[in-house]
């Protein structure tokens, strides 16, 4: 058949992201309304129990599938195409992870609190998350080719951009006018602001637990990678 590499698992990657979609984004926009009914730490611990568990399971699904339909190409034996990969991903979690700077408030040890951050890698676009959710897709789509891993990445950018959306209308709703002056002195996309003269990096502003902590993750995972794809080779979906 002409369509025979569309597998039904293209389809259940969809639907396994428009469910975390939901219960994220959702979650996120329920947060002022369960925080005011519940309490900061108790939304929190039923925000990590519904996203966390669903996030496994896109990766796992992810992994095990990730091969899967049409090869549209293959550089992996091209010289330096696996640098280049492992060199954007690891700048994809540079962006992907200090967004999160206070781990204790994560966990629910602390208080979590919104905050209205300019500093950083916020100098460098105000939504770090979709910046490097880009990065990540594109390294992993480069390497793998696949029609799979394509779909996948599409629902993962889609998602990402809809979030910059709703974060900025959250934070909008929450802080009014002190958000306003935020957007105005930031930018979505890299870089933007800096060659605008609106933004200036403060390299000392990178000298933080949450960047070195990246840092270390980035390394562990570059060694555990291999054995994260033989454990989730194991769990077949």
């Amino acid at each position: 058949m002409l369509y025979s590499w569309l597998t039904p698992s293209h389809f259940v990657m969809l639907g396994l992201q428009i469910v975390f979609a939901i219960a994220h984004s959702g979650g996120a926009a329920l947060r002022p309304w369960a925080e005011k009914h519940i309490g900061a730490r108790l939304y929190r611990i039923g925000f990590a129990l519904v996203s966390l568990p669903l996030a496994v399971i896109l990766i796992i699904y992810f992994f095990n599938h990730r091969y899967d339909g049409l090869q549209l190409w293959q550089v992996q034996a091209v010289p330096g195409i696996r640098e280049v990969v492992w060199v954007l991903s690891a700048i994809s979690f540079l962006f992907l992870y200090p967004a999160t700077f206070n781990l204790l408030e994560i966990a629910a040890i602390q208080k979590p609190q919104v905050y209205l951050f300019e500093t950083g890698i916020i100098r460098i676009t105000r939504h770090p998350q979709m910046v490097g959710q880009i990065i990540w897709c594109l390294a992993h789509t480069l390497w793998l080719g696949t029609t799979f891993t394509v779909v996948t990445s599409l629902g993962l950018i889609l998602h990402h951009l809809f979030g910059v959306w709703h974060g900025d209308r959250r934070l909008t709703a929450r802080y009014g006018e002190a958000f306003q002056l935020v957007k105005q002195r930031t930018s979505i996309i890299p870089f933007q602001a800096i060659i605008d003269g609106r933004q200036s990096i403060k390299w000392p502003e990178f000298l933080r637990p949450a960047y070195i902590g990246v840092g270390i993750f980035i390394g562990l995972l570059s060694w555990a990678h291999p054995l994260l794809l033989v454990a989730t080779s194991r769990i077949q979906w």
